[in-house]
C-alpha cells in the first residue's frame, strides 16, 4: 500500500488531508523563543489572532525539525509493510531535508523492501497546495506512483504562485527572499510582487505602488501566463487580509468567469512568519512559472 505525505507548509488542513488520504508533517513556528507545531498544538489555526500578534510587533522564526521526528512519521508506515510518498514544500528554502534524507536512508536500510518516494513542490503554501491536491485527486483515482511521478516531471513547473505583501520587515527577518534590496527602504505604500521560481525559491519580479495596483498586476499576470485555468483550481490566500483577498477572487472571476474552480485558504503560520500580515497571492496552473 503506498500512503501519502505532506507538511503543513503547503496549507493543507487536517480536514483536506483527511479527504485526500493524506499524513501530515507538521513545521513549526517560535516566538520569544516558544516554539508551536501546527495542528499538534492547536487542532484549528486561529489566522486572525496569529496575524494580530505579528501587527503588535512580534517576529517570529521557523527551524527543521530533526531527524528523530522525520524516522518517527516514516518509521510506522515501513514497519507496517507499506510506502511512501511525501509531496512537500520547497527544498531549496530549507535545510530540514537534509535530516529527511538521512532518516529515510536509515530506514531504507533497516527496511529495504520499502520504497519512499517525494515530489518537490518548488513552492510553498499554495504554490504547494495546488499540486498536494491534483497528486491526492489522482491518488484516490487510483492512479499509480509511478504514473504520478511522470505526470509530476513536468507539472509542477506548471502551477506559479505570485503575491505581495504590506510589510517588508518579515520578508527583511527571514531572509528568504532575493532581490528586494532595491524594495527595502522606499516609500509607504510600495509591495513587492513575488513568485517562486523554477528553483523553488522566492524572488521580487516587481513593485507596485498601492493594493489596488498590486492587485491589478496579480489579476493581469493570471492572463499573461495562465493555461488551462479553468480545468485546473485557482486558489487565492491571505494572511488575516479578508477585505483584499475578496477583492482579488471578484476581479478573477469577472475577467475569467463566475465558474472558475477558486477556493480561498488561511496561509499557514510557519510561512506566514516569513511574509507577515496582509499578504495575498494567487496559485494557478501555467504555460510557465
Amino acid at each position: 500500500m503506498l500512503v501519502l505525505f505532506t507538511d503543513t507548509d503547503t496549507d493543507i488542513t487536517p480536514k483536506m488531508a483527511e479527504e485526500y488520504g493524506y499524513r501530515l508533517i507538521s513545521m513549526p513556528y517560535s516566538i520569544d523563543g516558544k516554539s508551536t507545531f501546527p495542528y499538534v498544538d492547536f487542532e484549528e489555526f486561529d489566522a486572525h489572532s496569529f496575524y494580530d500578534t505579528l501587527r503588535a510587533g512580534a517576529l517570529p522564526n521557523t527551524s527543521a525539525i530533526s531527524e528523530e521526528s522525520y524516522r518517527q512519521y516514516f518509521e510506522p508506515i515501513f514497519e507496517n509493510g507499506d510506502d511512501i510518498l511525501y509531496v512537500h514544500f520547497s527544498r531549496a528554502m530549507t535545510a530540514t531535508f537534509d535530516a529527511m534524507d538521512r532518516a529515510v536512508a536509515a530506514l531504507l536500510e533497516k527496511y529495504p523492501e520499502r520504497h519512499f518516494w517525494d515530489i518537490d513542490t518548488k513552492a510553498i503554501t499554495i504554490g504547494s497546495l495546488n499540486i498536494v491536491l491534483e497528486v491526492g485527486q489522482m491518488y484516490k483515482d487510483g492512479k499509480s506512483v509511478e504514473e504520478i511521478l511522470e505526470w509530476a516531471k513536468d507539472e509542477v513547473d506548471r502551477f506559479a504562485v505570485y503575491f505581495f505583501a504590506d510589510d517588508l520587515r518579515f520578508f527583511k527577518h527571514s531572509g528568504r527572499v532575493s532581490g528586494l534590496a532595491g524594495t527595502m527602504g522606499t516609500l509607504l505604500g510600495v509591495r513587492p510582487i513575488i513568485h517562486m521560481n523554477s528553483e523553488g525559491k522566492m524572488v521580487s519580479v516587481g513593485k507596485e505602488k498601492g493594493r489596488a495596483k498590486a492587485v491589478n498586476r496579480l489579476v493581469e499576470t493570471v492572463a499573461e501566463l495562465g493555461d488551462g485555468l479553468k480545468d485546473h483550481r485557482v486558489i487565492v490566500a491571505h494572511t488575516d487580509s479578508p477585505e483584499i483577498v475578496g477583492e482579488l477572487a471578484d476581479r478573477l472571476k469577472e475577467r475569467f468567469g463566475d465558474d472558475l474552480d477558486m477556493i480561498c485558504v488561511d496561509v499557514n503560520p510557519t510561512a506566514g512568519s516569513h511574509c507577515g500580515p496582509n499578504t495575498v497571492g494567487v496559485s494557478f496552473h501555467a504555460k510557465h512559472r
